[in-house]
C-alpha cells in the first residue's frame, strides 16, 4: 500500500497527524493536482515539498527551502508518501514521535507536470521532472532532478526555472516566513 511506510513511522494515538484514507488512489485529475510546502521545525528547520500524484502526496524534505533564484540548486531528499489529508495539517507533532516538532502550511496551490508524453510518475522514475506551480508564494516553472550523491536515489535538486516569476537574489523563505492558513510563523504553533 502506498502509505504503509508513512503509517509505520507514526503512533496515531499520540500524534495529531492524519492517518489517511484507506484507499485514495486515483482520486485527483491531472488538472487538479495540488502542491503544498510545509515549514517544519523538527530537529532542524526545513521545508517539505508535497506533490499530489495517484492519491498520495509525493514528498521531499528541502533543508534550505525553495528558492526563486534559478542559480540556486537546493537539495530535496525524497521521503515517504504522505496522505492527501496531510496537505491541510498545521500543528505540533509530539517530541519522541517521528518528525516531532511544529508544522505550518507555508504555501499551497496547484501544479502541472510539464512532461511531453510522459506521466508525472514516469518523470519521477526517470529522475527528471519539470513542473509549473501556481501558489500564493511560488509561481512558475521548477525542476526536480535526481542526483547520485552518496550513491542514493533519494537525493534530488529543486531548481527554479528561468521565467517571469524568477527573482534572483530574493530569499522568499526569509521575506515571507508565515503560514498562508493561520498567518503564524512555525515557532508560534502550540
Amino acid at each position: 500500500m502506498p502509505l504503509d511506510k508513512y503509517r509505520e513511522k507514526r503512533d496515531f494515538n499520540r500524534t495529531p497527524e492524519p492517518a489517511g484514507a484507506a484507499d485514495s488512489s486515483g482520486t485527483a485529475t491531472a488538472a487538479a493536482r495540488r502542491f503544498i510546502i510545509q515549514k517544519h521545525h523538527a530537529r532542524t528547520l526545513h521545508y517539505d515539498l508535497r506533490l499530489e500524484d495517484d492519491g498520495v502526496l509525493k514528498s521531499w524534505a528541502v533543508p534550505k527551502g525553495p528558492s526563486l533564484d534559478p542559480a540556486e540548486k537546493h537539495l530535496a531528499v525524497a521521503v515517504e508518501d504522505h496522505p492527501l489529508e496531510y496537505g491541510d495539517f498545521e500543528g505540533s507533532i509530539p517530541e519522541g514521535e517521528y518528525g516531532g516538532g511544529k508544522v505550518i502550511v507555508w504555501d499551497r496551490g496547484t501544479f502541472e507536470p510539464l512532461g511531453e508524453g510522459e506521466t508525472f510518475a514516469q518523470m519521477l522514475e526517470r529522475g527528471a521532472a519539470k513542473i509549473r506551480l501556481t501558489g500564493e508564494k511560488l509561481q512558475g516553472g521548477f525542476a526536480l532532478i535526481r542526483t547520485r550523491w552518496g550513491g542514493k536515489d533519494k537525493n534530488w535538486l529543486l531548481i527554479k526555472e528561468k521565467d517571469q516569476h524568477a527573482r534572483p537574489g530574493y530569499d522568499v523563505t526569509r521575506e515571507e516566513p508565515l503560514s498562508i492558513l493561520s498567518g503564524r510563523d512555525v515557532d508560534e504553533v502550540e
